[in-house]
């Protein structure tokens, strides 16, 4: 990841840890079983996956409403406006069971991939910004689309 400074590319993909564990955990039911014993059933499959979703996406409002920062006037109250929104729909969508609630994290995600490419455009991010939340965005929708549509 050419142009992305050492220490957001390292905390980014630590950040993924708890997406690809549920999926491993999804897919694999001995690797699940042993999760349930050692950590618990809340951190194996879906649940970890769905707790920690709406963990990011309510993050990820504070890093935008950080960006929004940056600007003034009308424009930042659109962005400020914008920034909270990743974190009211983790709040509003992701109930009514883990397929329901996965399902709407993935849009959740995507919607915000939006919202990066439009702090972006308006230079407001770092240069390096949607190449670091392009990789992390997809390995995201991946893993949650095991729990989603297998």
């Amino acid at each position: 990841m050419n142009g992305i400074p050492k220490a957001p590319l390292l905390l980014g993909l630590a950040g993924l840890i708890p997406f690809i564990w549920g999926a491993l955990t999804y897919l694999n039911g001995d690797l699940n079983d042993w999760g349930k014993q050692a950590l618990g059933p809340r951190f194996v499959g879906p649940y970890v996956q769905l707790f920690y979703g709406s963990v990011i996406l309510s993050f990820m409002s504070g890093v935008l409403w950080g960006f929004a920062t940056k600007t003034s006037g009308s424009k930042a109250a659109t962005c400020y406006t914008l920034s909270v929104l990743p974190a009211l729909w983790a709040f509003f969508k992701t109930g009514g069971g883990p397929v329901s609630a996965g399902t709407n994290l993935m849009y959740g995600f995507a919607g915000l991939l939006l919202l990066d490419a439009m702090f972006s455009y308006w230079r407001l991010t770092p240069v390096w910004w949607m190449r670091l939340r392009m990789l992390l965005t997809a390995v995201v929708l991946a893993c949650l689309a095991v729990g989603v549509y297998l």
